[in-house]
């Protein structure tokens, strides 16, 4: 349990909401998504001395929460001996000065937090281009009317990443550095794109796993591949992406992909930031929607990963829906259908049924087969390399041996020239 003695060390803030009837449904905040704040708050290093929610019709133009509120906010942070305050709301430049005006400390938003983190978790090269392309693009329009609150120095949650130099002194700068990091990542798209179109060329299909933070995403990988990534149970504890080769069957060979955590009210930013990770979405085959079945909010969290599926995600990509932790919860909590699959990544429960499923869902029949082609038909291997998977070719006194993974078209044409089924 932690001492009150590691309490004091940390920053301790006040979580503030506001539940406004203007507000869209993904921009208002509610005790729910305060709770995942304050969940937010400890990945970040941080520790809660309490929540304020306020219901208004509409934010106030100047203190957002409206001033009483606002007063009732600093009455707490003083009380608390807090040294920051949390909104769950994205606020602008002058909300935000307004606040500090008021409070008297250091304001965040959640957007703010979840960059703080991602800077935090970042540990590849990608993966920092990323998220300081992700913080340049939050602070650009908030330099006006921000006074010093950018200048904040000296460590501790919100001045991780760009927020060691003085970005209200320059904005030339930022934007140049803005465009000097998109060019960067413009790079490592078409690194990726040469070994998308390799992986293409050999047929090798991709499977993303997708999920909302903290749903089990890599301790799935880890389970399936061994890959050995760092899997603790805390938001966004792997940012950078891993890719790897898992054998579901004597047909089929995948590259799976982890992906970054999805959550509610995601930074627009780091959407577009991440672009060169996300992507892999849209090139995917097939996508593992990790649900965490034990969630008490796993309904909204999945209607939070479909919606982002939808805008990223090919369209009529199959999706199948993974409900990991299904040993903490009874059968009959999980639906049941052709692409539900309840597991346990944790223990190995449900690993079988799961590479079923993938097999079902990207085999489509596919046949694992010795192909004898005659030498007058030598170009067809070339056929066969671009547009199937080429396990090993042997010339042989009878023809051209090719081991391959066919599907059902080029089965079909190569049916008379099959020598062995594997």
């Amino acid at each position: 349990m932690e001492s009150n003695f590691e309490k004091q060390v940390q920053e301790r803030a006040v979580l503030v909401g506001l539940n406004a009837d203007t507000f869209k449904q993904d921009q208002t905040a509610t005790d729910e998504t305060l709770e995942e704040l304050e969940a937010l708050l400890e990945t970040a290093g941080g520790f809660c001395t309490g929540k304020v929610l306020q219901n208004r019709h509409a934010p106030d133009s100047h203190s957002f929460i409206g001033e009483g509120k606002a007063l009732e906010v600093k009455m707490l942070v003083e009380a608390t001996e807090s040294t920051m305050a949390i909104f769950d709301n994205e606020l602008s430049a002058g909300h935000i000065r307004a606040l500090e005006e008021i409070l008297g400390v250091t304001v965040l938003d959640r957007s703010a937090l979840i960059l703080d983190i991602f800077a935090q978790r970042a540990k590849t090269r990608e993966g920092r281009l990323q998220v300081e392309l992700a913080q340049y693009k939050y602070l650009l329009p908030r330099l006006s009317g921000m006074g010093t609150s950018l200048s904040r120095q000296g460590g501790g949650i919100g001045t991780r990443g760009p927020g060691e130099t003085k970005l209200e002194s320059d904005r030339r700068h930022i934007r140049e550095r803005i465009h000097r990091l998109e060019n960067e990542l413009d790079q490592v798209r078409q690194v990726r794109a040469v070994q998308r179109q390799r992986r293409m060329k050999n047929s090798v299909p991709v499977v993303a796993i997708v999920g909302y933070t903290n749903a089990g995403k890599s301790t799935l990988l880890n389970q399936l591949t061994e890959a050995g990534i760092p899997a603790n149970n805390r938001l966004f504890d792997t940012l950078d992406t891993t890719s790897r080769q898992l054998h579901v069957s004597d047909n089929l060979d995948v590259v799976l992909s982890d992906t970054v955590g999805f959550i509610a009210k995601l930074p627009h930013h780091l959407v577009d930031a991440f672009h060169a990770t996300l992507e892999e979405l849209e090139y995917a085959d097939l996508l593992l929607h990790v649900i965490d079945a034990a969630d008490p909010n796993r309904e909204q969290h999945i209607q939070v990963v479909e919606k982002l599926i939808d805008k990223l995600a090919k369209p009529g990509t199959p999706v199948l829906q993974c409900y990991n932790k299904a040993d903490l919860v009874s059968r009959e909590d999980i639906p049941v259908g052709e692409d539900v699959v309840a597991m346990s990544a944790r223990n190995g429960q449900g690993m079988d049924a799961l590479l079923k499923a993938i097999e079902n869902a990207l085999g489509h029949s596919r046949h694992h087969v010795v192909v004898t082609l005659p030498y007058s038909m030598g170009g067809m291997v070339d056929t066969l390399h671009s547009s199937a998977q080429v396990l090993n070719v042997d010339y042989t006194a009878e023809g051209i041996a090719v081991e391959t993974i066919l599907d059902p078209i080029l089965y079909g044409k190569l049916k008379d020239y099959i020598t062995k089924e594997c």
